[in-house]
C-alpha cells in the first residue's frame, strides 16, 4: 500500500478493500440494525463498537474519493511551536510503532495519511448513520436514547505528533453526544465533560438508582440547557503522574516531574503558546491545580501473561 519499508505495517494505508460489505464495521452496523428490529420485552442496552478510524486506516475507494487530497486542509505547525515545552511527551511515541512527525514530513506523507483518516471517519459515519436509520424505523425509536463517543483523539501533525499518547487538546478532546427522548436538538456545550460522566448521565436520564461511587457527574443540566455551567474540569491522566485538567477556557498539563503546560482556549485554541511561566496567570493556574489528583492509585504492570493465569483463583 502506502507503508514507508522503514515504518510498522500496522501504519499502512489505502484504498482497501473493494467494496463496504467486506469491512468488519460494515458488517457490525448491519447486525445491529436487525437486532434493532427485533421485539424487547425488557428494558435492552446495545453497544456498537466501531474500530474505525484507526490505523491501518483502510477503506474502500469511495470514502477517498470524496476528498481531493490536494485541498485537503492540513493543521498549522509552526516549527517553534515545541522551543517552550518540557521534553516529557516529546518522545511518546518513539518506542511505540506510530512515526514520527519527522518521518512524516520527511516521506512526504503528511497529505496522505491526512486524506486516509477523513476517509475513514466518512466510512464510520456512514456506518453510524446504518444503525441510527434502522432504530428510527424501528418500534424502539421514541424509547431509545444515543450516545455517541470515541475513546481519544488523534495527532494528524499537530504538535508535531501523531496518533495519541499525549495530554494535549488533540489526543483528550472526543465526540460526545446524546440523543433521544426528551432531548432537543441545539446548540453544542462548550462546558467541559468526562467519558466518565456518561454512566451517571444515564442513571438520571432513565430514572435509576443512583450509585455514590461514581466519580463522573451527571450532564443532564447541560442536556437540558447547553449553556449550563459546572465547576469540576475535564481531568485526564497518562502514565502515571501525568495529568491535564480541562475547563472551558483553559488546560493545564502537569507532569510527574513536576513540568508544566498552561493554555488559553479562548486566544490560543492551538495550544502553541505555553504560558506556565507567566506569572500573571498564576491564579487561573492554581485555579486549575487544586483539580489534580492526591492520591492516584499506583499503574498496574503485570510481569508475563503466565504470572496472571498463575494467580488465578482455582476452582473449589
Amino acid at each position: 500500500m502506502n507503508c514507508p519499508a522503514d515504518w510498522s505495517g500496522a501504519w499502512d494505508w489505502g484504498a482497501y478493500p473493494e467494496k463496504d460489505a467486506e469491512m468488519a464495521d460494515f458488517q457490525l452496523a448491519k447486525n445491529a440494525a436487525k437486532a434493532l428490529k427485533e421485539d424487547f420485552d425488557k428494558p435492552f442496552f446495545m453497544s456498537v463498537g466501531f474500530f474505525r478510524p484507526h490505523v491501518p486506516l483502510y477503506v474502500p475507494p469511495k470514502w477517498f474519493d470524496l476528498y481531493d487530497a490536494e485541498k485537503i486542509t492540513l493543521p498549522k505547525n509552526p516549527k517553534s511551536d515545541l522551543d517552550d515545552l518540557p521534553k516529557n511527551f516529546l518522545g511518546i511515541n518513539d518506542y511505540a510503532v506510530a512515526p514520527t512527525h519527522a518521518e512524516v514530513i520527511k516521506h512526504g506523507k503528511q497529505r496522505s495519511l491526512t486524506h486516509a483518516y477523513l476517509a475513514s471517519i466518512s466510512f464510520v459515519d456512514h456506518c453510524v448513520g446504518i444503525v441510527l436509520n434502522a432504530l428510527k424505523s424501528s418500534p424502539h425509536a421514541d424509547n431509545t436514547l444515543i450516545v455517541l463517543w470515541s475513546d481519544h483523539g488523534f495527532h494528524l501533525g499537530e504538535k508535531h505528533h501523531w496518533a495519541k499518547r499525549t495530554l494535549w487538546e488533540e489526543s483528550t478532546r472526543v465526540p460526545l453526544l446524546f440523543a433521544g427522548p426528551g432531548i432537543r436538538p441545539g446548540k453544542p456545550c462548550a462546558e467541559p465533560a468526562s467519558l466518565l460522566d456518561i454512566y451517571p448521565t444515564l442513571i438520571e436520564l432513565c430514572k435509576l438508582p443512583k450509585n455514590s461511587r461514581l466519580e463522573g457527574i451527571s450532564l443532564v443540566p447541560q442536556i437540558k440547557d447547553p449553556t449550563t455551567s459546572r465547576e469540576q474540569p475535564a481531568i485526564t491522566s497518562s502514565y502515571f503522574g501525568n495529568h491535564s485538567i480541562r475547563n472551558r477556557d483553559w488546560r493545564l498539563l502537569v507532569y510527574k516531574d513536576g513540568a508544566e503546560e498552561l493554555y488559553d482556549h479562548r486566544n490560543d485554541p492551538d495550544e502553541f503558546h505555553n504560558l506556565a511561566s507567566d506569572p500573571t496567570h498564576k491564579a487561573i493556574r492554581n485555579q486549575l491545580a487544586r483539580w489534580l489528583p492526591k492520591n492516584p492509585a499506583f499503574e498496574f504492570k503485570a510481569k508475563s501473561e503466565r504470572s496472571r493465569v498463575r494467580r488465578r483463583p482455582q476452582p473449589k
